[in-house]
């Protein structure tokens, strides 16, 4: 059942409508409606706030401001995990970005709170900010330590040694813009008080964090706090924490003793919920005559805004990739006076590809040499950095697999060579590689007397296919067929885990199932070893086979529900946990990654620049695949978001106050299906048994991490010009085009 390509179990209620969001709840008493009024300035402070116009409007309930706001718990900076946090709103009359919130205003309906929140008048004292990205990039600076404690800088050997001694040298800098999550579903809250306890409907991908987030906020009891959040629609990294609808939310309604319903608008979301953090990446690269590499250097300079430090890890997967003896990497930071980082859509791998990844194309190119080739020349035995062995690495597999289906002979060498018609064509390759994290989590599970099972976690489905998934892993290991288990997911009282996200939700919880599962397995086989009535008393449990509802043992047999029934008449139940990666072994005597290749054909209009992708390929090595139909799905997802990074997604920045100008779906593009032809993802079948007992990875970020860079390097196989500042547009390209074309 593990890894079969079975339909989402929650697929029926989604698409009848019946799957309820965070905004969609209903009560007995009628909610309250809450709207979010944000900051005209980029930095400085509330001078003066007039509410009285909008308490008088019709409908209104209270107007909420720093001048009347509850105390609230400071933010924890020493967590080294940031969704744990206290997120403190309306807590000052500073003000340190566009469109942070400055009053909230509560009515009977959301148009009277609408109209109302209109007629909030704020006077600001604006002072000069810090908005310009590369005016600023002077004042970068050296953070502390990564995420999850890992170091700033890395070093072995000697690369400025190395590097000067090479005869062949890259030294590139690669941009890249702002960049939003963007996901269906806003950013929304219903809170619901009840007595001294608080119920919060919110969209959030990590229940435990959301509840204690809150609660360090409010300055209350975490169990006074019920967080409810079966159904998210999408995530990519923009509800790991709580944002200002749900603090705001659970303010008003603890202070009117009644339900409170608050969304961002689309607008308000490229305002208040992080972004990718615009970078500037430098990779210098030295080689042989031969292509290998005797230097790699990675530094990756972003910004950050100064209330609240966020590091993208951009230079990590360096650390990890290619073979080199002299090797340095670096992060710093540009504090700017803009909208905080938030991880967005594989965080690290997916900016920092885009720059490493194009820099071996341009190092192919230098050498003539084919990029696949250059790549198989420089894979290390062992982890380059921390010089341990790999646990499952596949990443020749991949560029030899895929250039088999890709068909990969016809590229041609030497740029802008190959017409079709008025096309230019060109094709691109980038290798892939994600570290895979690993969280701590819990489940239940519980078989009722007539062997259905109940499969219970705070784990969320953030459209990836958990409820599937988690229901093919119980089955599996009970015996059972998939549609006699029932997943219970996204509420506090559940057992606790991380959630969704960074690619550790799936493989994290998945194994707490396996594991409590185990737990079932062994006491039914105890029970029916010593159950007189039983035709398998006494029998060897060790040759048991648990299969389609029955525990069989050579020839005598017994179905599970009749065994249940007769010795556990209130049913049965165990927990799992898995075991997180810092107390784990393996994942410091090994690196554990996934793995994946990229392949794009573009053609590019001779005339006009404009790049229209043809096809695209990703082959990934992830470890075992729970499903292979929403595996693949996720991964083809992950290669969209590629072609987006490469070629469409930009927030740009009114340096006179940090507002994103172009925000919205009309202005920030995202890939649409006319973006998008031919799109296929393969992946090689796998066992990781150094990650977990399940030999599986995590692979939703997967995906996107190298696609934009086998886009990019296809733009250059096709026209022979290279564009460093992503995202490839017209602008950039069409001035640059060979005239002789």
């Amino acid at each position: 059942m593990i890894g079969q390509p079975i339909s989402r179990v929650d697929g029926p209620i989604k698409v009848t409508g019946r799957a309820t969001y965070a905004y969609e709840y209903r009560q007995d008493e009628a909610p309250l409606y809450g709207v979010i009024v944000t900051a005209t300035i980029g930095r400085g402070r509330i001078q003066e706030i007039d509410v009285s116009h909008a308490e008088r409007s019709p409908g209104v309930r209270a107007v909420i401001t720093h001048q009347n706001t509850p105390a609230q718990g400071a933010r924890d900076e020493s967590s080294p995990v940031p969704y744990w946090r206290a997120r403190p709103t309306l807590a000052s009359p500073r003000i340190g970005h566009y469109g942070e919130p400055v009053a909230l205003v509560v009515a009977a309906t959301l148009e009277q709170a609408q109209a109302a929140a209109s007629l909030v008048r704020i006077a600001y004292a604006a002072e000069p900010g810090h908005f310009d990205f590369m005016a600023n990039a002077e004042r970068a600076y050296a953070p502390k330590q990564l995420v999850f404690g890992l170091p700033t800088d890395s070093a072995v050997g000697n690369f400025d040694a190395g590097y000067d001694s090479a005869p062949i040298k890259i030294d590139r800098q690669y941009n890249t813009p702002y960049c939003f999550s963007q996901p269906m579903e806003p950013n929304a809250c219903l809170a619901v008080p009840r007595g001294e306890d608080l119920v919060l409907y919110v969209s959030t991908q990590i229940v435990d964090a959301a509840r204690s987030s809150v609660a360090s906020t409010l300055k209350i009891d975490p169990e006074k706090i019920q967080v409810v959040s079966p159904y998210v629609g999408g995530g990519f990294g923009s509800k790991l924490s709580v944002h200002s609808e749900t603090i705001l939310a659970a303010i008003a309604a603890r202070r009117l003793n009644q339900p409170v319903k608050v969304a961002l608008t689309r607008r308000q979301i490229f305002h208040d919920v992080g972004v990718r953090p615009t970078s500037i990446q430098r990779i210098r690269l030295g080689a042989e005559r031969d292509g290998r590499l005797v230097a790699v250097a990675h530094d990756a300079t972003m910004h950050t805004n100064p209330q609240e430090e966020f590091v993208e890890t951009s230079a990590l997967a360096t650390r990890s990739f290619y073979a080199a003896p002299n090797r340095l990497t670096r992060h710093r930071l540009v504090p700017l006076d803009m909208l905080r980082g938030e991880d967005v859509r594989a965080p690290g791998e997916a900016p920092g590809l885009l720059a490493l990844e194009s820099a071996m194309d341009e190092l192919a190119h230098a050498l003539n040499m084919d990029p696949i080739e250059l790549r198989i020349r420089n894979e290390p035995p062992v982890d380059p950095e921390r010089n341990v062995p790999y646990s499952e690495r596949r990443v020749v597999e991949c560029l030899r697999e895929g250039a088999r289906r890709f068909k990969w002979e016809r590229r041609q060498q030497q740029p802008g060579t190959v017409r079709d018609g008025r096309w230019l064509i060109g094709f691109g390759v980038a290798a892939a590689i994600r570290v895979h994290p690993q969280g701590p989590a819990k489940a239940r599970v519980r078989l009722a007397p007539d062997s259905t099972c109940i499969v219970s976690s705070d784990m969320t489905d953030i459209g990836t296919g958990t409820y599937t998934v988690l229901a093919q892993v119980a089955a599996e290991r009970l015996g059972l067929p998939v549609d006699q288990v029932r997943v219970e997911l996204g509420r506090s009282d559940l057992p606790a885990s991380w959630g969704s996200g960074g690619s550790w939700g799936a493989s994290s919880s998945a194994v707490a199932v396996y594991r409590a599962c185990e737990v079932l397995r062994g006491n039914l086989l105890a029970t029916a070893r010593t159950d007189a009535r039983s035709p398998l008393h006494a029998l060897d449990s060790k040759a048991a086979v648990v299969s389609e509802g029955r525990i069989t043992v050579g020839d005598a047999s017994e179905s599970v529900s009749d065994l249940i029934a007769r010795n556990h008449p209130d049913g049965l139940e165990a927990e799992g946990e898995s075991t997180p990666m810092w107390a784990d072994p393996n994942f410091g005597n090994f690196s554990i990654h996934t793995y994946g290749a990229h392949f794009a054909e573009v053609g590019v209009d001779a005339d006009t620049g404009e790049i229209r992708l043809r096809q695209m390929l990703g082959v990934f090595s992830p470890g075992r695949v729970l499903n292979a139909k929403t595996a693949r799905s996720q991964l083809i997802g992950g290669m969209t978001f590629g072609v987006g990074m490469a070629l469409l997604e930009e927030a740009v920045v009114d340096q006179r106050s940090g507002a994103f100008v172009n925000c919205d779906l009309a202005g920030y593009l995202v890939p649409v299906n006319a973006d998008i032809p031919l799109i296929d993802a393969a992946i090689l079948d796998g066992y990781d048994d150094k990650a977990n007992v399940l030999g599986v990875k995590g692979l939703g970020e997967l995906g996107i991490c190298g696609a934009g860079a086998a886009i990019g390097n296809a733009v250059f196989n096709a026209t022979a010009v290279r564009v460093r500042d992503f995202p490839i547009t017209l602008d950039k390209l069409l001035p640059a085009l060979p005239q002789q074309i």
